[in-house]
């Protein structure tokens, strides 16, 4: 392989992408790319495609296919053998970075105890929180997926559970609906580019 070829664009990425858009994005760019919304899924088919590495964040992996797309290289840190995160010790604050892998322990329960009250426990919502936590997620992000999964809550969520923050502000605009509408919605919502989003939830 030649150092051009190391850096051009894929075109079955390219290509690969088109049978999810109007002819007019045939030519993807990187800039394209990054006007829409993907799931995690659809970028590790991306990768795996094009011979590139699917593992990683949703960021991660969303970033090493905007680098193919736009044929700059990118530079992969070497792997590690994973390793066990070390035990979260007090004081925790909001601030506090969660490791991946970190087990919902006794310490962490008496964090959430103290902020949300001693009906606290790590229920399903939560324990997928912590499951699918990649080492950068935040006791403050915690908190707002905890809220976020909640009703009749109207804390902010963060921009890494963008379904959950739909959902909630779908749901404050049609109290009557039905979470199969929301997903309808949710579906139309995500199908377009960030910047021709309606300012707030669109209807049933």
């Amino acid at each position: 392989m030649t150092a051009h070829d190391a850096v051009r664009p894929c075109v079955t990425c390219i290509t690969w992408v088109t049978k999810s858009f109007p002819s007019t994005a045939r030519d993807l760019s990187e800039t394209e790319f990054l006007r829409w919304y993907w799931l995690k899924e659809e970028l590790q088919g991306f990768a795996r495609a094009n011979g590139l590495s699917a593992a990683g964040s949703k960021a991660t992996v969303s970033s090493r296919v905007a680098a193919c797309l736009a044929g700059r290289p990118r530079t992969e840190a070497p792997a590690r053998p994973p390793r066990r995160p070390a035990p979260l010790v007090p004081p925790l604050t909001i601030h506090t970075v969660v490791p991946a892998g970190h087990p919902c322990s006794q310490v962490l329960r008496e964090f959430f105890v103290n902020a949300l009250g001693p009906g606290f426990r790590f229920d399903a919502p939560m324990r997928a929180f912590f499951a699918g936590n990649d080492g950068t997620a935040t006791l403050a992000a915690a908190l707002d997926h905890w809220h976020a999964t909640r009703s009749g809550d109207a804390r902010p969520i963060g921009p890494q559970f963008e379904l959950n923050r739909f959902s909630r502000d779908w749901h404050a605009s049609h109290p009557g609906g039905t979470r199969d509408q929301m997903l309808t919605a949710w579906k139309t919502h995500r199908s377009l580019p960030v910047d021709l989003r309606p300012a707030g939830p669109a209807g049933p």
